[in-house]
């Protein structure tokens, strides 16, 4: 049976604190242009309207940072015009993981159909953009490789200025699309590949407050549900690692294991989940042989153990998230009457994690905004909308391409954009 939420508000305040146009040569590390007559053959499949009259800015996203081929066409009122995406989770699931070849080969048999149909759904052509947005960076080098090389052969084509996008700046900036909130507020960036809080002064300012010293919470998650097997448990063959994870956790006990969260005496705002996995994974060691089980098959406990990783990690994050609130409070970082904190990226999907970071923003007498769940995975729209503010805005707008690269990894405070 589920542990009620006042165990978890007890827990919490504990504390009281996301046709290949051009192909990759990763070699000699330059572009090839395909055949004219591909080129030609894609571009003739738009459809043109000669009799629309646009008085917005429009702005085509795309995104392959990871495993979802995304794009968007979204206007500068925050009007999501067409998009369209293609999941390559069913795959990745069957390998246990995300192979890098193998997404870039998939972004490479989906992009040209994703973005078509994301321009034929909003009934705008190439021709009518403003721009092209793209993420650049961080993320897989052979996947972001796919989006980027379309993109440039895109805007070469047409002309049109192109946005390279920083993946994490457009998940922050998401908020923005579906609420009215104003900088500054405090972002927390939660996901898969990635673990941060920074404070968000404008478009493209960001001040870095803390970050995963290791591996992010989705990764962790998803290493904890193939570590116990749960793609064979009858109700989550068709979940992802951290989906599998919430949902057996609603059907277990967290208190039958003791996790204690990581950091507790660090007086930083970063995060730390290896060493947590690591525990995890002795523990699920131990039962196995308490069980007299093989690695591979599913233990009678697993939903105690779910529920039991789930409290941790949420604890985890809330605690180091409280930290960020109060340091930005007392320095007058944000608006001590109306200060915001907003969650984003896949694992803010989690409802119980979010549950826990609602009790410290009431604790703190903020408020809790989250885009929808459909927004905080990888998207084309959060890619097209940090187009369109930075369009607004005059900011990072290239009119000329060359020497335009992807990083797939930014390092130290280069893992945050620091624009003035």
């Amino acid at each position: 049976m589920s542990v009620p939420n006042n165990s978890l508000f007890l827990s919490v305040l504990g504390i009281t604190h996301t046709v290949n146009m051009l192909i990759l040569n990763k070699t000699a590390g330059v572009f090839f242009k395909p055949s004219r007559r591909k080129i030609y053959a894609f571009l003739g499949s738009f459809h043109f309207h000669p009799g629309k009259l646009f008085l917005h800015k429009l702005v085509l996203g795309i995104e392959t940072s990871c495993d979802d081929t995304a794009a968007a066409v979204v206007d500068e009122a925050g009007n999501v015009l067409g998009e369209a995406v293609h999941s390559q989770t069913e795959v990745h699931l069957k390998t246990g993981g995300i192979i890098p070849p193998v997404a870039q080969q998939l972004h490479r048999e989906n992009i040209q159909r994703i973005v078509q149909e994301a321009l034929s759904a909003s009934e705008v052509s190439p021709s009518e953009l403003s721009a092209v947005a793209t993420t650049i960076k961080p993320g897989l080098a052979l996947s972001l490789g796919v989006g980027l090389s379309f993109s440039l052969q895109l805007v070469d084509q047409f002309k049109k200025p192109f946005i390279p996008i920083h993946h994490m700046e457009a998940h922050a900036l998401t908020i923005r699309l579906t609420n009215k909130v104003e900088f500054p507020f405090l972002v927390l960036l939660i996901s898969g590949g990635h673990c941060l809080l920074a404070l968000v002064r404008g478009v493209s300012d960001f001040l870095l407050l803390g970050k995963s010293l290791d591996i992010a919470p989705g990764d962790m998650l998803d290493k904890v549900a193939r570590r116990l097997s749960l793609i064979k448990h009858p109700e989550c063959s068709t979940m992802s690692g951290g989906k599998a994870i919430e949902h057996l956790a609603k059907q277990g006990n967290r208190l039958h294991f003791d996790f204690q969260p990581p950091m507790q005496r660090a007086k930083n705002c970063d995060f730390s989940f290896s060493g947590l996995q690591h525990v995890i994974d002795k523990m699920i060691m131990q039962k196995e042989k308490e069980e007299g089980i093989e690695q591979g098959q599913v233990l009678s406990s697993a939903a105690d153990i779910a529920a039991a990783v789930q409290h941790t990690v949420a604890c985890h994050i809330a605690k180091r998230t409280h930290r960020a609130l109060l340091f930005c409070k007392q320095r007058g970082f944000l608006h001590q009457s109306n200060a915001v904190l907003v969650v984003s990226g896949g694992v803010a999907s989690n409802l119980y994690i979010r549950k826990a970071l609602e009790i410290v923003t009431n604790a703190t007498q903020c408020t809790l905004l989250c885009p929808p769940p459909r927004l905080c995975t990888d998207n084309g729209v959060m890619i097209a909308w940090n187009g369109v503010e930075r369009l607004r805005a005059g900011l990072g707008i290239l009119h000329n391409t060359e020497g335009i690269r992807y990083e797939p990894k930014l390092l130290g405070k280069k893992l945050f954009l620091y624009h003035k």
